[in-house]
């Protein structure tokens, strides 16, 4: 049967787990890929065009903007971010799946964008204090995990906007759970053609 392919969210505050799980949901997976964005960022050494982003000039950015070439876009500390449509609806008709990586705000975005496309899965600790110590962990310093503390209330404030809630106590069930999910989104008869 010939299917349409599916946009996957993860989104979850820092310290979580998304990054991990990401990865291992990835990995093998040769009809799953993540999504490439745009951004007006400087290229890191060893980003490739198109492979980690497509970088743009602020002003190309602001002309996708207005043609509606994003699915999704945010600033974020005086950097664009954006996922462009095109990719993404080339790789849907295909029948593959993406993967993003993107906060509540880009989920609203897309799923705005691709109603019937989208689903999201919000990945979060059994306790803000889990939360906590994982971000100490880390190494994060006290700044940096004061910030990300209150970030995360904010983000966990929009965790029933999400399909899916993942509590991520132990990683192995947590990465169950997510291929679980994927794998019910994959059957769902509105994603065959």
């Amino acid at each position: 049967m010939k299917r349409r392919g599916l946009c996957l969210v993860l989104a979850a505050p820092s310290g979580a787990g998304k990054t991990s799980l990401s990865r291992a949901l990835l990995d093998g997976d040769e009809f799953m890929s993540l999504s490439v964005s745009a951004t007006t960022r400087a290229p890191r050494p060893g980003e490739q065009e198109g492979v980690h982003y497509y970088f743009k000039t602020p002003e190309t950015f602001a002309a996708m903007i207005a043609a509606g070439d994003f699915l999704e876009h945010a600033s974020v500390f005086g950097r664009s971010y954006g996922t462009p449509r095109a990719p993404v609806e080339a790789a849907l008709a295909a029948g593959r799946d993406i993967l993003f990586d993107i906060d509540w705000q880009g989920y609203r975005q897309l799923r705005a964008a691709l109603p019937n496309d989208v689903m999201g899965v919000f990945i979060r600790t059994p306790t803000l204090a889990d939360l906590r110590t994982r971000l100490i962990g880390r190494g994060d310093d006290a700044a940096t995990i004061a910030r990300r503390m209150a970030e995360a209330e904010t983000e966990l404030a929009h965790q029933t906007e999400f399909d899916f809630i993942i509590e991520n106590r132990d990683f192995d069930v947590a990465l169950t759970d997510l291929r679980a999910v994927r794998r019910a989104c994959r059957l769902m008869t509105s994603r065959l053609a």
